[in-house]
């Protein structure tokens, strides 16, 4: 996967203008770009039917990364607070990001829409805790301790779960189970945390150290992460995400616009799909869930997501895609018991309206036959010996492929989803 470079301070601010979406370049994400066509990744994950139910009102998300520019005026009424534990001398807030790829994360769970952009994050009405963790990863910020460490990592989960966090966004990972990581993800699921983590990219230049072979990534492979795999714009997870047992959903994670630390709007990982903003969309997903079901645990935040997620066989994952592409609006819709095909459930066989805590009318979850169903099936699992990787998970570049894969749940197929009660059976 190319890395493209990001999009800060390429050039000066002028006034700010709508850019059609085929008209920009790269060397258009400034303070002044405005991209006045819509995401079209929130139509992929049902934002028009979960939004009917919550916008994300009630819930904090964490984004554990390079910091968040609130300077951006779609982010400005979005972050509520935030802390800098990279220690070298810049705002303590966690409101500066040199960087970039916390900003656009950022955007893609809570960006508030602004005059002129068509730029929303999927849950928009969240709050945002920006935990600084790293400054770059260029080899001068590396040398002088400010590139990502899996130490500090631990200590901005804790610190987001301290801090009313109840989604944890983390899009970095490595191939080390690192104590103080295990540590950190067991204690956010004790005090209502769930964390969402990327399951790493093939890419690895933006990594400290170079591992590009499948196998778990961490902290996605802890059983209190939910781990996340990327799909391009048909909805196939692709060899630029790395592959294991700990993947448990996919996302989106390719054509991404969302917010620039420059200021202004940006569409990111134009080459291959990335982790980490799959990441992104996943964090946002589960934030809506959460803001709709608040009684919940983070284990039954994660079963919703896992349990209706769309994949070609109900009570089937695989390494790539893990039990497959979210689906936010039916998360938040299913009523958990006995008959559904899937994860393990947290719930118990019976669950009451009361239980529940969200008005959602029920309605029956189906998953749609996918013709590039082989395609998610990509397999193998390359042994290597445990090589450092904090990457972080995403390439920057511009250019917008519409979407081909939609999906739309009122036009799927009965009979072919979760519930084993005597539907045909699949052929």
């Amino acid at each position: 996967m190319a890395v493209a470079a990001l999009c800060i301070n390429v050039c000066a601010a002028t006034a700010a203008q709508a850019v059609p979406l085929a008209a920009v370049a790269q060397d258009q994400c400034t303070a002044s770009t405005r991209i006045d066509q819509p995401v079209a990744a929130l139509d992929l994950m049902q934002s028009g039917l979960a939004w009917g139910i919550t916008r994300g009102e009630g819930v904090t998300v964490a984004v554990v990364d390079s910091g968040v520019n609130v300077k951006n005026p779609h982010l400005a009424r979005a972050v509520s607070g935030g802390i800098n534990l990279v220690g070298d001398g810049t705002d303590a807030s966690g409101f500066t990001d040199s960087y970039g790829h916390g900003t656009a994360i950022a955007g893609q769970i809570a960006a508030r829409e602004t005059d002129g952009s068509g730029v929303v994050g999927l849950a928009p009405e969240t709050r945002i805790l920006s935990v600084r963790v790293f400054a770059g990863t260029g080899s001068n910020q590396v040398d002088a301790g400010y590139g990502p460490s899996a130490e500090r990592l631990a200590e901005g989960i804790r610190w987001a779960a301290d801090h009313g966090a109840q989604i944890i966004n983390v899009s970095m990972s490595t191939t080390v189970d690192e104590p103080s990581l295990h540590a950190a993800v067991t204690y956010a699921q004790g005090v209502g945390s769930l964390v969402v983590a990327s399951s790493g990219n093939r890419d690895s230049t933006l990594a400290v150290e170079e591992d590009d072979a499948d196998g778990s990534r961490y902290p996605a492979a802890d059983p209190a992460v939910l781990g996340v795999a990327a799909t391009d714009e048909d909805g196939i997870v692709t060899e630029e995400s790395i592959h294991g047992s700990h993947v448990a959903v996919s996302a989106l994670g390719q054509n991404v616009l969302t917010t620039s630390a420059a200021g202004g709007d940006c569409v990111y990982a134009s080459d291959a799909p990335a982790t980490s903003f799959a990441t992104g969309y996943v964090s946002a997903a589960a934030a809506l869930v959460a803001a709709a079901h608040p009684d919940e645990t983070p284990q039954q935040w994660a079963y919703r997501l896992k349990a209706t997620a769309v994949r070609p066989i109900a009570d089937q994952r695989n390494d790539s895609s893990g039990w497959g592409v979210v689906q936010p609006y039916e998360a938040i819709a299913l009523i958990p018991g006995a008959g559904i095909e899937g994860p393990s459930s947290p719930f118990g066989d019976a669950v009451t309206d009361e239980d529940l805590g969200a008005s959602v009318e029920p309605v029956r979850i189906v998953n749609e036959e996918q013709p590039d169903a082989e395609a998610l099936r990509i397999g193998g699992v390359i042994s290597v010996g445990a090589l450092v990787l904090l990457a972080i998970a995403g390439a920057l570049g511009v250019f917008l492929v519409r979407y081909r894969a939609r999906v739309n749940p009122a036009t799927r197929r009965e009979g072919r989803g979760l519930y084993n009660d005597g539907a045909p059976p699949r052929t």
